[in-house]
């Protein structure tokens, strides 16, 4: 693993990020009924984790502000992975498109929950507990 300046950098980031494309290219062929509703949580929830992770790195001066923002990521992870067995059940989604990206949060879901485990590995020196 190489230094780490941004979230850009981490690997969680960039298994979310590739997630959350993926998931918008499949959900393009959901059925017009679902674009306010499956469609549009799951794309949501998908981004959302993306988006708390980079939160969370730039939260990281205070440890609970950090932990805090990876509970989110965390909870939006889970979140995903419940509208893609929707998706599946629901016969819009291959299963074994489903399961890989069941899988990929699955890795994100046990790299967060090692970061909420382990801060001390990524808090900036100098936190304050906030």
């Amino acid at each position: 693993m190489g230094k780490i300046s941004t979230h850009l950098d981490l690997d969680v980031y960039v298994k979310a990020f590739d997630s959350a494309l993926r998931i918008f290219q499949l959900s393009k062929a959901f059925p017009k009924e679902e674009l306010y509703s499956l469609t549009d949580q799951i794309r949501r929830s998908s981004r959302s984790v993306c988006a708390n992770l980079a939160e969370a790195w730039r939260k990281r001066r205070y440890e609970g502000a950090f932990i805090a923002k990876l509970s989110d990521v965390e909870a939006e992870a889970a979140e995903t992975q419940v509208w893609l067995e929707f998706a599946v059940r629901s016969e819009y989604l291959k299963k074994e498109e489903a399961a890989e990206l069941y899988q990929n949060y699955n890795e994100v879901l046990r790299t967060v929950v090692g970061m909420i485990n382990h801060p001390e590995t990524w808090v900036l020196p100098g936190d304050r507990k906030g």
